[in-house]
């Protein structure tokens, strides 16, 4: 077990998933023990790569269900590519597995996901700040413009204005705290 294996199920809840699910390819006694030592829903142990493949097939057939798989090993890389979001530790992680994954920890630190997931959260939100604000700003110049009231050269200038601005927007994100 890693050593902030308690602080990353605690993170990771707080910051809203629902239910953890751990598949193991250790025997399922161990797998029972340990997901019960760290507070985790539900747990199977013994399972070979295909199985764990088949488990979240099946959990990515239920409606309203994203799953996010966590490995590092060269048997884990069938999961990461098959879940919606494949997350690869990539301390001592195999090739193969981060090669796979969509998200890499650069550290054995399990507890950095829920700082990921707070960082792609945030991100999330300025993007839509700026898509927000460039259909704004466009569509007020464009009225303008309709209205006789600006000219090609304030359009062209609103438009690298609002480029700016989405940039000055996305710089915030430098200077968040996530911890």
């Amino acid at each position: 077990m890693k050593d902030d294996a308690h602080l990353a199920i605690e993170q990771i809840r707080k910051a809203g998933i629902s239910k953890i699910i751990m598949l193991s390819g250790d025997k399922d006694s161990i797998t029972q023990e340990v997901a019960k030592e760290l507070g985790i829903d539900q747990a199977k142990g013994g399972l070979l790569p295909e199985d764990k493949l088949t488990e979240v097939e099946q959990l990515k057939n239920q409606p309203d269900t994203k799953v996010a798989f966590i490995g590092d090993g060269i048997n884990d890389a069938p999961v990461l590519a098959a879940s919606d979001v494949g997350i690869a530790m990539g301390g001592l992680g195999s090739d193969v597995a981060i090669e796979t994954a969509d998200v890499i920890i650069q550290t054995d630190q399990p507890s950095k996901i829920a700082r990921a997931i707070k960082i792609g959260r945030s991100t999330r939100h300025i993007v839509w700040q700026n898509i927000a604000l460039a259909f704004g700003i466009k569509a007020f110049v464009l009225i303008l413009g309709a209205g006789g009231f600006a000219t090609m050269w304030e359009a062209v200038f609103a438009d690298v204005g609002v480029a700016m601005l989405a940039i000055l927007n996305a710089i915030r994100l430098q200077k968040m705290k996530w911890d």
